[in-house]
């Protein structure tokens, strides 16, 4: 054996030693080893009843038990954020690539260790039919194209998890539902907010009581957008400006918050004169929304105003402030409320998590299942339809009823 190999032979069979309880070291006790119950590896918690549980260990699927996805179309949002999280998914990985640049998807399939005979052009959709391996495709596409590649992927039969908003009218919102359910796979809208831990977190608050009745709810999302031309600024490829990217995060989040639909509505829409930017698309709006139980909501969104999105709720006996509400990470959940005989503010400490991988390993689990996902397409027709309404105020400048949805729209909650 050589010299230098010694020192690691001599770590390797101590660690062997200390696994086994051998010669010269004590046995491990269950607290640090741990067992193998179910066919999951457990630890009795370690800490003291002062401290939080350290809570349960990750349990990933082996790679290959994985549901499998396709991702269509390799823009920012999939670089950027939806085919890094697959790292931290313990129930999907991904497998094929659609895009209409090849040299950029051969890329990023090499990168992700997706095969180039699984790389494949948005002429070549129909292709996946003979890859057993995906059983889903997340559509990453501009709001235009949604609908169009949410029918094509069910009529082979693939289940789909489509971003936000789900598409770019009423009708093709109400179209893909159909298509999904005629074909008998499950269709799921990315509202990664509704997965994000301190979401629930506040969600669980709310319902729990502990700061009394919900009255009021503040909900910003605005950001400064850069030269065009984009796509977000083309009413056909986006549908609108601010409201339906950015905006429809505030008014998602009224809803699950509350619980409850809105029964009407009021808009202001503002563009800046002589932005070419905005001849098609608001650049910003703000909007009003009264609710059954009495909670009012203020929202604002924007292309024009420098970043910020943040989330206040006020309560009876207290409020919720939410920094960075609806940022792909940074959030922060502080309570203020009354503390004896005086004000007091505490963070609560919520254990971040990738919101795009908990998104995803919650449609793969459905999947799996054969369960309604948690954010169902009913979630994202219903809010096209208050997304029309707004639009609708704005354009008359009164207030409008709001119709609720014949039924609910949401699933089970997620894990």
């Amino acid at each position: 054996m050589a010299e230098h190999d010694l020192p690691r032979r001599g770590l390797v069979l101590a660690a062997a030693a200390l696994g086994a309880g051998g010669a010269g070291y004590p046995p491990p006790s269950p607290i640090d080893s741990g067992s193998v119950e179910g066919g999951r590896i457990q630890f009795p918690d370690w800490r003291a009843p002062a401290d939080p549980p350290s809570g349960a260990l990750p349990q990933p699927r082996p790679p290959g038990e994985r549901i499998g996805f396709a991702i269509v179309g390799i823009g920012r949002i999939a670089l950027e954020e939806v085919l890094p999280a697959f790292a931290e998914c313990k129930e999907a990985r991904p497998v094929a690539l659609v895009s209409g640049s090849p040299e950029k998807a051969r890329l990023a399939a090499a990168q992700y260790g997706i095969p180039a005979e699984a790389v494949l052009g948005y002429a070549e959709l129909e292709r996946l039919r003979d890859r057993p391996e995906v059983q889903a495709v997340y559509i990453a596409l501009p709001n235009a194209m949604h609908r169009e590649f949410t029918e094509r992927a069910a009529a082979i039969g693939k289940h789909v998890l489509c971003e936000k908003p789900m598409a770019n009218s009423l009708a093709d919102c109400r179209a893909m539902t159909e298509a999904c359910a005629r074909a008998g796979v499950r269709l799921m809208v990315a509202y990664r907010s509704q997965y994000q831990p301190h979401h629930r977190a506040t969600i669980a608050l709310i319902r729990g009581g502990e700061l009394g009745r919900l009255r009021f709810i503040e909900a910003s999302n605005t950001q400064a957008n850069g030269p065009g031309p984009q796509w977000r600024h083309s009413k056909q490829m986006a549908g609108g400006g601010a409201l339906p990217d950015i905006g429809l995060y505030c008014l998602n989040a009224t809803r699950y918050l509350t619980g409850e639909e809105p029964v009407e509505g009021f808009a202001t829409i503002h563009n800046p004169s002589g932005d070419p930017r905005y001849a098609e698309v608001e650049e910003s709006m703000a909007f009003q929304l009264r609710f059954p139980s009495g909670v009012l909501a203020n929202c604002l969104t924007s292309y024009g105003a420098y970043q910020n999105r943040m989330l206040r709720l006020h309560f009876e006996r207290g409020s919720i402030e939410m920094p960075h509400a609806f940022d792909y990470q940074g959030q922060r959940l502080v309570v203020q409320r009354r503390v004896g005989q005086v004000a007091a503010e505490e963070e609560r400490i919520v254990k971040p998590k990738n919101q795009f991988a908990q998104e995803i390993d919650h449609f793969a689990g459905c999947v799996r299942a054969g369960r309604q996902p948690h954010t169902p397409g009913e979630e994202g027709v219903q809010d096209q339809a208050l997304m029309e309404a707004l639009y609708r105020s704005a354009a008359e400048g009164r207030p409008v009823r709001m119709e609720p949805p014949p039924e609910p729209t949401r699933g089970p909650d997620p894990a």
